[in-house]
């Protein structure tokens, strides 16, 4: 407020320089005898007023020149500018306190208020001036009128810390309950912006520690938000209530996290509330991964908070993709030290709607999917808005072989990738373009090492005859399978998803686990089936358009590589 009040005066003076210079320069130099000349020569100048209602009074209170002012009072003291702006209210605002106690000794109105109502009392408190304040205390200034924003002087002198203005109103009968528009009281004012003496000459005059605004902020939260340690010090010192929430259902354990004010974090935690953190459907785990704030994310998790503690239906909401977990913030935001803290300290990386290892697939994150399939991730994932049986993490991993040979090694079901309604018959045209024909064969054949028997439909038919060097890959789909192909499928079967990555343990030959687990499948050997990337074949977005045609009414069939 007080930069915005300052601009405007320095504003009006600029206008009224622009127009009547010569005297204007005579005021700021506080040149008395020019002034005096002046007077003489155009003594109807002097109450001349420029567009902005100014006169000569008021341009020599505002730049404190006593002896100007003196010469220019001539029963003038209390006109006003057209924003009813008075010499003592410009006097006030700039501090000039012999200006202020001129014109106070020759009948200026203490008590006249600007188009904003704020008085000369308010503004040497928006710009704190002990002298100026006393002066217009002793000559009668009300303590309590506020602004048009409700602001009170007291509100003015608590936000900018004047410990010995406050005592000089509070001893003058200002309202310690006094609020603004916002419902803000004095003591919020204090503790928003760091005051700790302050606020606490406040609550030894009776103020409440615990009173909150219009959005429900307590003093506790602001500071929090704002990271005044010492004045949250103060405060929890004082009994302020750690578990008063705003109308958002945010503590100040919150906002702190959000701020990143680890020291303040480390005081509320052990006076918050886990039933409290859990009424109010959001975990500041939530947010320290949203945020990436990820010391006081293992700070909270050594805390015992609940690290799969899930947001509110309300919260969820809020996210296009109805995101639930701390773990998917953080998989979302490609932070791997969060996810894997969080991981190690149990999150479970199955609760989401949409499977956080999903995300990490679509987005071509190796070591992100590799971690949270490490962690038991559901490499059988679905998502919600595609109709089809097509595997979800295989339809978003095409783009990367080695993230498609991950979810295929820890069990990802192929065989669903080759159920067709149409078979032999002709394809849509939505589903049969030629697009990713490139990619096509290297998928299929990698597809087909981990399924047995498999019908090829018509479009796969055409596209590995559209390459000869795809012959073998056609040939590999048809029977007879190799018996060791078929008894790893089993055994891999028989072992479930879960228990794959238990493979290593048991009492075989080195070999043959190796096998198992398709390590004798070399990723380079693949990928040396792949020709070089072609001008003007789409982008990664080719993923989007996918999901767009499943979810539209698609067709419901399989053959998502196409």
């Amino acid at each position: 407020m007080a930069v915005r009040t300052t601009v405007n005066v320095l504003f009006v003076f600029w206008f009224c320089c622009r127009e009547s210079s010569p005297l204007l320069k005579v005021i700021m130099d506080g040149d008395a005898e020019a002034l005096m000349d002046l007077v003489r020569q155009r003594p109807a100048s002097l109450t001349e007023p420029c567009d902005q209602g100014w006169v000569a009074l008021h341009e020599a209170a505002f730049y404190g020149q006593l002896q100007c002012v003196r010469i220019l009072l001539r029963g003038q003291v209390n006109r006003c500018t057209l924003k009813n702006e008075t010499a003592l209210l410009l006097a006030a605002l700039r501090g000039n306190a012999s200006c202020v106690e001129f014109l106070l000794k020759h009948g200026a109105n203490v008590n006249t208020a600007n188009k904003l109502r704020e008085t000369p009392l308010f503004l040497a408190c928006e710009n704190p001036n002990e002298e100026v304040v006393e002066l217009l205390l002793r000559y009668g200034a009300q303590v309590n009128l506020s602004s048009s924003q409700g602001e009170s002087p007291l509100h003015e002198a608590c936000r900018h810390g004047a410990l010995m203005i406050c005592r000089r109103l509070l001893d003058a009968g200002a309202n310690l309950k006094a609020r603004n528009v916002y419902q803000i009281q004095p003591l919020f004012s204090a503790a928003q912006n760091g005051n700790a003496e302050t606020l606490q000459l406040l609550v030894q005059r009776g103020a409440d520690v615990n009173e909150q605004a219009g959005d429900g902020a307590s003093p506790l939260y602001e500071a929090c938000k704002n990271g005044h340690f010492p004045v949250v010090q103060a405060l929890l010192t004082l009994k302020a209530d750690a578990n008063r929430a705003t109308n958002s259902d945010l503590l100040p354990l919150h906002v702190a996290v959000r701020k990143n004010h680890k020291r303040i974090v480390s005081l509320l935690i052990p006076l918050t509330s886990r039933v409290r953190i859990r009424t109010c459907g959001i975990s500041p785990l939530h947010i320290a991964a949203d945020r990436n704030r990820d010391e006081i994310l293992e700070l909270l998790i050594e805390s015992g908070f609940d690290v799969n503690a899930e947001l509110s239906e309300e919260h969820s909401q809020m996210y296009e993709d109805r995101r639930s977990t701390a773990l998917y913030f953080s998989v979302s935001n490609g932070n791997l030290e969060a996810a894997e803290t969080l991981l190690e300290a149990g999150a479970n990386p199955n609760l989401d709607i949409f499977n956080p290892l999903l995300i990490a697939v679509r987005l071509g994150w190796t070591d992100m999917a590799e971690l949270l399939v490490r962690y038991g991730a559901d490499v059988n994932a679905q998502m919600s808005t595609q109709p089809s049986s097509f595997p979800s993490a295989i339809l978003l991993g095409m783009e990367s072989l080695p993230i498609l040979k991950l979810l295929l090694d820890n069990g990802c079901d192929a065989r669903l990738c080759f159920r067709c309604e149409y078979g032999l018959r002709p394809h849509p045209a939505a589903i049969s373009s030629s697009c990713f024909c490139r990619i096509s064969g290297p998928i299929i054949s990698m597809l087909l090492d981990y399924v047995g028997h498999a019908h090829l439909c018509s479009r796969l038919l055409d596209i590995l005859e559209s390459r000869s060097d795809w012959a073998s890959i056609k040939l590999k789909a048809a029977p007879p399978h190799p018996l060791m192909q078929l008894c790893r499928l089993k055994i891999r079967f028989l072992l479930g998803v879960q228990r794959l990555k238990l493979i290593h343990t048991l009492p075989l030959p080195v070999r043959l686990i190796r096998f198992l687990r398709y390590d004798l499948i070399r990723l380079l050997k693949i990928t040396r089936t792949l020709p070089p990337t072609q001008p003007g074949l789409p982008g990664p977005d080719w993923i989007n358009r996918t999901q767009q045609g499943n979810s539209s009414g698609g067709s419901g069939i399989n053959c998502g590589f196409l």
